[in-house]
Protein backbone atom coordinates (compact mmCIF):
# COMPACT_ATOMS: atom_id res chain seq x y z
CA UNK A 1 0.00 0.00 0.00
CA UNK A 2 1.88 2.94 -1.01
CA UNK A 3 -0.74 5.15 -1.40
CA UNK A 4 -1.38 7.19 2.26
CA UNK A 5 -3.74 4.99 3.98
CA UNK A 6 -6.02 5.69 7.28
CA UNK A 7 -6.53 3.07 10.16
CA UNK A 8 -9.69 3.05 11.50
CA UNK A 9 -11.04 2.10 14.53
CA UNK A 10 -14.91 1.52 15.16
CA UNK A 11 -16.17 1.50 18.66
CA UNK A 12 -13.61 0.29 20.76
CA UNK A 13 -15.24 1.29 23.44
CA UNK A 14 -15.71 0.07 27.05
CA UNK A 15 -19.75 -0.95 26.21
CA UNK A 16 -18.41 -4.11 24.80
CA UNK A 17 -17.07 -5.15 28.00
CA UNK A 18 -20.58 -5.43 29.19
CA UNK A 19 -21.45 -8.75 29.80
CA UNK A 20 -25.20 -8.11 28.23
CA UNK A 21 -23.37 -9.21 25.03
CA UNK A 22 -22.68 -12.90 25.86
CA UNK A 23 -20.02 -14.73 24.51
CA UNK A 24 -17.23 -13.05 22.06
CA UNK A 25 -15.39 -14.20 19.94
CA UNK A 26 -11.54 -12.99 19.30
CA UNK A 27 -10.34 -11.88 22.77
CA UNK A 28 -7.21 -10.77 21.63
CA UNK A 29 -8.46 -8.39 18.59
CA UNK A 30 -7.72 -5.23 21.15
CA UNK A 31 -4.32 -6.19 21.48
CA UNK A 32 -4.12 -6.89 17.63
CA UNK A 33 -5.55 -2.99 17.32
CA UNK A 34 -2.92 -1.79 19.52
CA UNK A 35 0.07 -3.79 17.76
CA UNK A 36 -0.94 -2.38 14.38
CA UNK A 37 -1.36 1.06 16.17
CA UNK A 38 2.12 0.88 17.55
CA UNK A 39 3.47 -0.08 13.92
CA UNK A 40 1.40 2.34 11.91
CA UNK A 41 1.06 5.81 13.93
CA UNK A 42 4.01 7.39 12.89
CA UNK A 43 3.46 7.00 8.72
CA UNK A 44 -0.82 6.48 8.94
CA UNK A 45 -3.56 8.63 9.91
CA UNK A 46 -5.67 7.19 12.67
CA UNK A 47 -9.58 7.92 13.14
CA UNK A 48 -11.05 6.59 16.21
CA UNK A 49 -14.96 5.69 15.22
CA UNK A 50 -16.88 6.36 18.60
CA UNK A 51 -20.49 5.07 18.57
CA UNK A 52 -22.89 7.73 20.73
CA UNK A 53 -26.62 7.29 21.67
CA UNK A 54 -29.08 10.05 22.88
CA UNK A 55 -30.70 7.45 25.09
CA UNK A 56 -29.58 8.17 28.63
CA UNK A 57 -29.97 4.37 29.59
CA UNK A 58 -27.46 3.26 26.34
CA UNK A 59 -24.60 1.60 27.56
CA UNK A 60 -23.32 4.25 24.64
CA UNK A 61 -24.78 7.69 25.83
CA UNK A 62 -21.93 9.79 26.43
CA UNK A 63 -22.19 10.27 30.13
CA UNK A 64 -21.98 6.44 30.81
CA UNK A 65 -18.89 4.76 31.19
CA UNK A 66 -19.31 2.71 28.52
CA UNK A 67 -19.25 5.32 26.13
CA UNK A 68 -15.20 5.76 26.42
CA UNK A 69 -12.69 4.68 24.28
CA UNK A 70 -10.87 1.58 25.83
CA UNK A 71 -7.60 2.56 26.95
CA UNK A 72 -5.56 -0.37 25.36
CA UNK A 73 -6.56 1.97 22.04
CA UNK A 74 -6.39 5.59 23.70
CA UNK A 75 -6.25 8.18 21.22
CA UNK A 76 -2.76 10.27 20.80
CA UNK A 77 -3.31 14.02 20.09
CA UNK A 78 -2.73 13.10 16.23
CA UNK A 79 -5.69 10.74 16.07
CA UNK A 80 -9.18 12.08 14.78
CA UNK A 81 -12.10 10.82 16.45
CA UNK A 82 -15.50 10.86 14.89
CA UNK A 83 -18.88 10.02 16.69
CA UNK A 84 -21.44 8.48 14.75
CA UNK A 85 -25.23 7.44 15.82
CA UNK A 86 -26.03 4.67 13.20
CA UNK A 87 -24.29 1.20 12.21
CA UNK A 88 -22.05 2.73 9.25
CA UNK A 89 -19.08 5.22 10.31
CA UNK A 90 -19.62 7.36 6.71
CA UNK A 91 -23.40 8.04 7.97
CA UNK A 92 -24.35 11.47 8.99
CA UNK A 93 -20.24 11.93 10.21
CA UNK A 94 -17.69 13.80 8.12
CA UNK A 95 -15.81 10.45 7.25
CA UNK A 96 -15.55 10.47 3.46
CA UNK A 97 -15.07 14.17 3.19
CA UNK A 98 -12.27 13.56 5.84
CA UNK A 99 -10.24 10.75 3.53
CA UNK A 100 -10.73 12.66 0.57
CA UNK A 101 -9.81 16.39 1.32
CA UNK A 102 -6.33 14.27 2.92
CA UNK A 103 -5.87 12.34 0.06
CA UNK A 104 -6.69 9.20 1.68
CA UNK A 105 -7.32 6.26 -0.79
CA UNK A 106 -6.54 3.33 1.60
CA UNK A 107 -8.04 2.01 4.64
CA UNK A 108 -7.48 -0.58 7.57
CA UNK A 109 -10.66 -0.93 9.23
CA UNK A 110 -10.61 -2.78 12.65
CA UNK A 111 -12.85 -2.66 15.85
CA UNK A 112 -16.43 -3.50 17.01
CA UNK A 113 -18.52 -5.72 15.88
CA UNK A 114 -17.84 -7.82 13.30
CA UNK A 115 -21.61 -7.95 11.62
CA UNK A 116 -22.62 -4.96 12.89
CA UNK A 117 -20.41 -1.12 12.26
CA UNK A 118 -17.26 -3.14 11.23
CA UNK A 119 -19.35 -4.55 8.33
CA UNK A 120 -21.50 -1.75 7.29
CA UNK A 121 -18.46 1.13 7.57
CA UNK A 122 -16.40 -1.56 5.51
CA UNK A 123 -19.55 -2.15 2.79
CA UNK A 124 -19.73 1.24 2.70
CA UNK A 125 -16.06 2.15 2.16
CA UNK A 126 -15.45 -0.22 -0.69
CA UNK A 127 -18.71 0.97 -2.38
CA UNK A 128 -17.43 4.99 -2.27
CA UNK A 129 -14.45 3.53 -3.78
CA UNK A 130 -11.84 2.75 -1.08
CA UNK A 131 -9.19 0.23 -1.29
CA UNK A 132 -10.26 -1.49 1.75
CA UNK A 133 -8.66 -3.78 4.01
CA UNK A 134 -10.17 -5.73 6.96
CA UNK A 135 -7.99 -7.14 9.33
CA UNK A 136 -9.81 -10.22 10.70
CA UNK A 137 -7.63 -11.15 14.09
CA UNK A 138 -8.32 -7.23 15.01
CA UNK A 139 -12.17 -7.35 14.88
CA UNK A 140 -14.81 -9.50 16.71
CA UNK A 141 -18.32 -10.44 16.98
CA UNK A 142 -20.73 -11.64 19.99
CA UNK A 143 -23.35 -15.57 19.59
CA UNK A 144 -26.45 -14.13 18.66
CA UNK A 145 -30.48 -15.63 17.61
CA UNK A 146 -31.53 -15.21 14.59
CA UNK A 147 -35.20 -14.18 13.25
CA UNK A 148 -36.20 -18.21 14.06
CA UNK A 149 -34.34 -18.39 17.69
CA UNK A 150 -31.52 -20.34 16.22
CA UNK A 151 -28.41 -19.52 18.37
CA UNK A 152 -25.08 -18.41 15.97
CA UNK A 153 -22.14 -18.87 17.96
CA UNK A 154 -19.40 -15.69 17.93
CA UNK A 155 -16.47 -17.43 15.79
CA UNK A 156 -19.75 -18.47 13.08
CA UNK A 157 -21.02 -14.70 13.21
CA UNK A 158 -17.31 -13.48 12.81
CA UNK A 159 -16.50 -15.98 10.10
CA UNK A 160 -19.75 -15.62 8.14
CA UNK A 161 -19.37 -12.01 8.52
CA UNK A 162 -15.56 -11.97 6.72
CA UNK A 163 -17.06 -14.26 4.46
CA UNK A 164 -19.73 -11.64 2.90
CA UNK A 165 -17.57 -9.06 2.50
CA UNK A 166 -13.99 -10.68 1.21
CA UNK A 167 -13.15 -10.31 -2.28
CA UNK A 168 -16.80 -8.19 -2.44
CA UNK A 169 -15.55 -4.82 -0.42
CA UNK A 170 -12.74 -5.78 1.44
CA UNK A 171 -9.27 -7.73 1.50
CA UNK A 172 -9.38 -9.69 4.58
CA UNK A 173 -6.02 -9.63 6.51
CA UNK A 174 -4.92 -11.05 9.69
CA UNK A 175 -3.00 -8.58 11.34
CA UNK A 176 0.29 -10.61 10.81
CA UNK A 177 -0.48 -10.00 6.98
CA UNK A 178 -0.95 -6.58 7.81
CA UNK A 179 2.03 -5.87 9.25
CA UNK A 180 4.57 -8.28 7.18
CA UNK A 181 3.07 -6.87 4.21
CA UNK A 182 2.12 -3.68 4.31
CA UNK A 183 3.25 -1.97 7.59
CA UNK A 184 7.02 -2.54 7.38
Amino acid sequence: MDKKKALIIVDVQKAFDDEKWGERNNPNAEENIRKILQLGEKKDVVIHIQHTSDNPNSLFYPKNEGYAIKDIVEPIDEDVIITKKVNSSFIGTNLEEYLKVNGITTVVITGLTTPHCVSTTTRMSGNLGFATYLISDATAAFGMKDHNDTYYDAATIHNISLATLHDEFATILTTEQLINDFIK
